[in-house]
């Protein structure tokens, strides 16, 4: 990974000569891939537009963009070889994700877009490329969709809308239940809503959609939500981000497909065992927006194995390569794994703590190693909150957990209402619908986060978990109305203000608040404690 060059086994760098290749110019995520891919992990082709070119589109948007056609329109040549597709083809068309990639781990922060390259002109070409009208189809209104909100700035309700209308008329509970003809028709209704809400047709030349979602994702980086985070975990503004252009799998694809994200280890609680979540059907952006569920993990290992299996070696592969704990995003296409990220892992506190004692324990890490990874962590502040266990709970309902411990306080129904009680001295439990990155500043205001949709592996949820922050997700019996500004559980009617509780142990939401204990990690501290003595 010397020069700037594509390479057509994994993932190369683009932007012009003298750019070296490292994790600063090409992003984590970009700099893992490769990394992959030279172990011979199946790794979908692609190429890196560099940070530096996202200084540059920054600066002069203008003139960037200018230069930014032609650098596409060399590296597609490229990445077509590799492929042997075509970009904007008839017969054999190539689509693309644009997903973004910092020089640090910034979990959802930044915008990615995925099956650029679908038009009117491609449609028929990839449906007899693959046989599979439907994920054509459901493609198509997926990029239509993602296209205004990302590029455009659109709000997605209507798209949710018009989603639910399709639903309803063709008698279907979930989205992967409506035939192509179904979806052919929503996609025509996203044409419709993408006009009325921009102005303007939505592009049908696929180096048009390319350029206009690279932009985009550049653009992103100065998203509120990005730039919270940075100044949240004192991350410099100017080392800017890059953007990861790969060949399109499909976890779309049918029976024998979907989307997941992994943890080599638990990082709510340190645990050595796989923590992963999962959906058929699906792609990757419906697992990490916290817009759907993800539980689809222990069917894999049925309709699966040899998938399930390869995932299971994966764990001790990637923690050999990488050094460290890793989460791992990827898709699985008519039985075929790809991987699309890996990063070491975000966790709770504990989690860090338990991890380093036990891989020292292991021999995996040297004590010193192991008390750099717990910098900036508060050591003595660790704790996990339980239950007392004769404390009287009312139970209003059960959930997901996606972190550990137990929590109080008041339903707070949006990040400005957690701020406005943070501020007044109230401990405020943040409860929403979906499992949002937009809600970084009220997840930090927050003790604890419960949402109505959404995984464990959700972005929010792997940006709460880091927090230390209780957090459940998928609560399907929740029903959250904004204009009373209540909640109900059921036949239980809640309003904004009224105190709950929620218990990572068990999943369970309660009500008002509960009698706990606290418990500390004496035996790991003493260990630690053993550690520094030795130093």
């Amino acid at each position: 990974m010397s020069k700037a060059v594509h390479n057509v086994h994994g993932i190369g760098l683009a932007g012009g000569p003298g750019q070296d290749a490292s994790a600063r110019s090409m992003g984590f995520k970009a700099w893992n891939l490769a990394r992959m891919a030279e172990l011979g992990l199946p790794v979908p082709q692609g190429f890196v537009l560099g940070t530096a070119l996202c200084a540059e589109q920054l600066d002069d948007p203008q003139q960037s963009r200018q230069r930014l056609r032609g650098l596409l329109e060399s590296q597609m040549a490229r990445l077509e070889a590799a492929c042997g597709l075509e970009f904007g083809a008839e017969r054999k068309p190539l689509l693309v994700s644009v997903r973004s990639g910092a020089p640090v781990s910034m979990p959802g922060m930044m915008d990615t877009v995925l099956n650029v390259g679908l038009a009117e002109s491609t449609l028929r070409g990839l449906t007899r490329l693959t046989g599979n009208p439907r994920m054509v189809w459901d493609s198509y209104r997926r990029l239509i969709a993602q296209f205004a909100e990302i590029v455009h700035g659109v709000n997605p309700a209507p798209f949710r809308a018009a989603l639910d209308v399709a639903m309803d008329r063709a008698r279907v509970a979930r989205v992967h239940e409506l035939d192509f003809q179904s979806l052919a028709a929503l996609a025509r209704d996203y044409l419709d809503l993408f006009e009325a809400q921009t102005g303007i047709p939505f592009p049908q030349d696929p180096l048009e959609q390319l350029e206009a979602a690279t932009a985009a994702v550049f653009d992103s980086w100065l998203s509120p939500r990005a730039v919270e985070y940075r100044r949240m975990h004192d991350i410099r503004d100017d080392i800017g981000t890059a953007v990861t252009v790969q060949r399109m799998v499909f976890g779309n694809a049918g029976g024998t497909s979907g989307s997941g994200v992994g943890f080599t280890r638990d990082p709510a609680t340190g645990e050595n065992r796989m923590y992963l979540d999962f959906r058929f059907n699906s792609q990757g952006e419906d697992v990490v927006s916290g817009r759907h569920g993800a539980n689809d993990a222990a069917r894999l290992a049925t309709a699966l194995p040899g998938v399930a299996g390869h995932l299971q070696s994966l764990r001790r592969t990637l923690e050999r390569e990488f050094g460290d704990v890793q989460e791992f995003e990827f898709t699985v296409q008519d039985g075929m794994l790809w991987m699309l990220q890996t990063r070491s892992a975000k966790r709770t506190p504990w989690a860090a703590l338990h991890i380093a004692v036990e891989q020292v324990r292991s021999g995996e890490l040297q004590p010193a190693e192991a008390l750099h990874r717990l910098d900036g962590i508060d050591l003595a502040r660790i704790e996990r909150r339980r239950i007392e266990g004769n404390a009287a709970c009312e139970v209003l309902s059960t959930a997901m957990p996606a972190s550990i411990g137990v929590t109080s306080g008041t339903i707070a129904l949006d990040s400005a209402a957690a701020q406005a009680q943070q501020a007044a001295g109230r401990q405020a439990i943040l409860v929403r619908e979906d499992t949002s990155t937009a809600d970084l500043v009220g997840i930090a205001a927050a003790a604890g986060t419960l949402t109505a949709r959404g995984g464990r592996t959700a972005h929010a949820a792997v940006v709460a978990r880091q927090l230390g922050r209780a957090c459940l997700v998928g609560c399907a019996s929740m029903r959250i109305d904004m204009a009373s500004r209540s909640v109900s559980f059921g036949s239980r009617t809640l309003r904004e203000g009224d105190v709950i509780t929620l218990d990572c142990d068990s999943g369970r939401v309660l009500a008002g608040e509960v009698r706990m204990v606290v418990e500390r990690p004496t035996e790991w501290m003493d260990e630690i404690a053993s550690w520094n003595r030795r130093a």
